[in-house]
């Protein structure tokens, strides 16, 4: 069962339920199917964030005066907190839907800009357009499988700079981003880079990363690519490769217990990752081809 109440009215009506995960600091995400469907998601003490992956252009929001349509592929809809709509599915239309609270976003705006806001009021959108949202979502959200433990770093990188979208364009605050000023200190990239080697076989996630050098998750995301060339969910992921690759190389141990201590959850998503990133098997490249 969700604590969010926009997951569980969609769960009382139509819409069928694909795939959910929770994150670690508590944001959710569901996607979602729907058709022939009229939903009143009632005020809740949380945020929606809804993304229009396919179809959806007979979806309607009801208005003073009637509906209003818009709806379409990579169209998105706020609903903040304490605000109550009408939805009408007149057609086939799937979505993901990111759930999260004051909490979240007051801790991303204290992340990024070093100080807390008074309020965060984000300002209720329909149907609307913005190319980078698009790309974080289809990039990182729904390029992967949620529930493999390895892709958890990637999605809370994503949802992260998702609600940053949220505070930074969609609410009545309107701040600016600070410069980066250079990498980390050499010492601290070390101790992050050997955490990280120590730690292959868990579902490392950024908060774990960040906490190492002791800053802001948004700070440390910054930072680190700065440093490395590669986002921290990529130095993770490459690190993970390199060392299956060695455990191959020069063990004998089975493809699955290389997965799992490499921080893989299975031996097909391993194998997966490793063919894209290295154009053959694990297998294939055990015997040497």
């Amino acid at each position: 069962m969700s604590r969010y109440k926009a997951f569980e009215t969609l769960r009382e009506h139509k819409a069928q339920l694909h795939d959910s995960v929770r994150l670690s600091c508590g944001v959710e995400l569901a996607a979602w199917s729907n058709c022939d469907d009229r939903i009143t998601q009632e005020s809740a003490e949380h945020h929606t964030l809804s993304l229009y992956v396919a179809d959806g252009y007979e979806c309607y929001q009801k208005v003073p005066g009637g509906w209003r349509n818009g709806g379409g592929p990579d169209r998105f809809c706020i609903m903040p907190r304490q605000y109550e709509s009408t939805w009408d599915v007149r057609s086939d239309l799937s979505f993901v839907h990111l759930y999260c609270t004051d909490k979240h976003l007051r801790q991303v705006a204290e992340q990024i800009w070093d100080r807390s806001p008074a309020s965060i009021n984000l300002v209720p959108n329909a149907f609307a357009e913005d190319p980078q949202i698009t790309l974080l979502y289809r990039q990182f959200l729904l390029s992967c499988n949620w529930q493999e433990r390895a892709n958890q770093l990637s999605l809370s990188s994503a949802t992260t700079l998702l609600m940053t979208c949220l505070v930074q364009r969609y609410s009545e605050l309107q701040w600016t981003l600070p410069q980066v000023r250079g990498g980390l200190a050499p010492a601290v990239a070390k101790r992050v880079k050997e955490y990280i080697e120590q730690h292959l076989d868990l579902p490392l996630v950024l908060a774990d990363l960040a906490a190492q050098a002791g800053l802001s998750e948004f700070h440390f995301a910054r930072m680190f690519k700065h440093d490395t060339g590669l986002a921290p969910h990529q130095f993770v992921m490459r690190a993970r490769l390199q060392q299956a690759e060695q455990l191959l190389c020069h063990s004998q141990l089975p493809l699955t217990q290389i997965a799992l201590e490499c921080g893989f959850s299975s031996a097909s998503h391993f194998s997966n990752r490793f063919k894209v990133a290295y154009g053959c098997s694990p297998t294939q490249r055990r015997q040497g081809r």
